[in-house]
């Protein structure tokens, strides 16, 4: 059995690992490193951890939100070397978040934002109707509704074909000046050029994110060089709350497999 976080499982590594390989538990839910098409044909279950990180990875979207709306980073950097730098900051109140992914982060985050007094916007292929509803979200159609429409974009997708690079140039374009984007999902789903372009540029208001499409970056990446860009190190599902959940999951779903037992989480399908 493999026991894996974000390590790379691809068709090269399964082929090399039968016929021993019964089983892949994943710790965490994003399931982009492993070859799901390969282990569905070679059998292999791949099993993950839905609903124990989404209140940690909600909360560190705030942050994320406050550090950049609220220029913390900066003066906070700014106080430990003696300067007194007194930046003025936006209000999150009345604003428009636009959530694309109104999973279960997407949710934690939408409940959050309407204890701030913000208005929620939200795309999702999976519409919750009640969900929206109990809480007062607008459905937008597309995602390019949810881009045009919105103060702050929260990315909350999984990384696919077609949210792959989502977030480029011609996207950003038609978002409003000033836009805050947080990205808590993946960092492949923005163009770094472009995005580093625009902050750059002043197009849009800042970028926050906990991650990137090299993990760890280079020193010249170009994000981090970025104005009015916060970059945490993949650390918004890591709390000493989380962290415990995500283990005892991951492992549960190995060890009820191996046994035979049906109480786990799958998510290719095969069983």
């Amino acid at each position: 059995a493999f026991l894996c976080g974000d390590d790379a499982i691809s068709r090269a590594v399964l082929e090399k690992s039968l016929p021993r390989l019964k089983v892949i538990s994943k710790y965490g839910i994003g399931l982009d490193k492993i070859d799901i098409p390969a282990t569905q044909e070679f059998k292999v279950p791949v099993l993950f951890t839905p609903g124990v990180n989404h209140t940690t990875v909600a909360e560190h979207t705030f942050g994320l939100l406050f550090a950049i709306s609220k220029h913390i980073v900066t003066t906070a950097a700014a106080a430990r070397q003696g300067e007194w730098l007194r930046l003025t900051g936006h209000e999150i109140f009345e604003k428009t978040i636009g959530i694309v992914g109104l999973g279960r982060i997407g949710k934690e985050v939408a409940i959050r934002a309407k204890a701030f007094g913000m208005e929620v916007i939200a795309c999702d292929p999976y519409w919750d109707e009640d969900f929206a509803a109990a809480h007062g979200i607008g459905r937008r159609a597309s995602v390019n509704e949810v881009l045009t429409d919105s103060d702050v974009v929260s990315l909350h997708c999984f990384l696919s074909d077609e949210t792959r690079g989502l977030i480029c140039r011609a996207t950003l374009e038609t978002m409003r000046r000033g836009v805050i984007i947080l990205n808590c999902a993946r960092g492949e789903i923005v163009e770094t050029a472009d995005l580093a372009e625009a902050l750059h540029s002043g197009r849009i208001g800042g970028y926050g994110a906990d991650v990137l499409d090299q993990e760890p970056p280079p020193q010249d990446h170009p994000l981090l060089s970025a104005p009015n860009c916060v970059i945490t190190p993949h650390i918004g599902s890591r709390t000493y709350e989380s962290v415990p959940r995500q283990a005892m999951k991951s492992l549960t779903n190995l060890i009820n497999v191996l046994n035979g037992e049906g109480d786990f989480y799958c998510a290719n399908g095969v069983r």
